[in-house]
């Protein structure tokens, strides 16, 4: 099956079980919590001795909540196997082997080119068809510069064609699935990303972009904060490379039972935070983190 577009195919419990036993082979070479192995090893399990079609479950109006309350599948699985039987991805398994590449799966929509997918997947963090769906219709993608009204209803209409169903309850009737966790708890896995990968004390995936010679060079982080479950990982974008931050940018992926999210931290390179890493879109709180931290330390 692409992982491009939906097609005729419907993708079965066998295929399902072998991407998330996949995930977890990936997360115990990389040294993850084996809880979180043991996770998705059993949720394997679960899909392969399920007698009903997982893919048929992901297409009741329900479809989150079915899932969820299946054995070993908690909120997280839910959504990812949901996505998966959607579109054909599982974005968690890409970030793992350092193959995904956000910007070529969204030039693959009608009104989005190469310039117009980096940018989108820059501004929103948008890595896959169905995240850009949401954003077409919760109103986040009209805040990217360049897309107007007629732009974003003809994105609209192009993945329309490509899922079986609208995105659910039409995102911007939903509230957010998770709260944003603070900007701390963001720079810390940043902090301990970045210093462990100094140290040359992270395993090492080779991305598939921009690495003709295969080498394995993007050290990867599997982190916790309090039941929180963080993946990071330089940024490997067209756009990091553009500038020569690949060794700067941090991406960093939220994706548990309580929520996902991603974010990109950077060092600041103008205003008063110049020389300090910075969480994108979320300056005003890192200056009050920081200059918490500096009236802390002059007690």
């Amino acid at each position: 099956m692409s992982e491009l577009a939906f097609t005729d195919h419907r993708i079965s419990n066998a295929e399902i079980a072998a991407r998330l036993d996949e995930v977890a082979g990936l997360l115990e070479v990389q040294g993850a919590n084996p809880f979180r192995v043991r996770a998705y090893r059993n949720a394997a399990s679960t899909a392969r001795q399920l007698d009903r079609p997982i893919a048929e479950m992901a297409e009741e109006e329900d479809a989150l909540d079915r899932l969820a309350e299946l054995p070993a599948i908690g909120q997280s699985l839910a959504r990812a196997i949901e996505q998966l039987v959607h579109s054909g991805k599982l974005p968690l398994l890409d970030r793992l082997k350092g193959a995904l590449a956000p910007e070529r799966v969204l030039t693959t929509v009608f009104g989005i080119g190469p310039e117009m997918a980096a940018r989108i997947h820059d501004e929103l963090g948008v890595e896959t068809l169905g995240e850009l769906q949401a954003a077409a219709w919760d109103g986040r993608l009209a805040r990217v510069p360049g897309m107007g009204e007629r732009r974003i209803r003809g994105i609209r209409e192009s993945l329309a064609g490509r899922f079986r169903q609208p995105p659910i309850g039409r995102r911007e009737e939903r509230a957010p699935n998770v709260d944003e966790p603070p900007v701390a708890e963001i720079l810390s896995i940043d902090e301990e990303y970045r210093h462990k990968a100094d140290a040359d004390r992270l395993p090492r995936t080779s991305p598939r972009r921009f690495n003709p010679t295969g080498a394995a060079w993007l050290p990867i982080l599997h982190a916790e904060r309090d039941g929180r479950h963080y993946t990071a990982m330089y940024s490997n974008s067209a756009r990091a490379h553009e500038m020569g931050t690949t060794r700067d940018w941090v991406v960093i992926h939220r994706d548990d039972d309580a929520g996902e999210g991603r974010w990109t931290v950077v060092t600041s390179r103008f205003g008063p935070l110049r020389g300090k890493r910075i969480v994108r879109g979320r300056e005003a709180e890192c200056r009050e983190h920081y200059e918490a931290t500096v009236s802390t330390s002059a007690q």
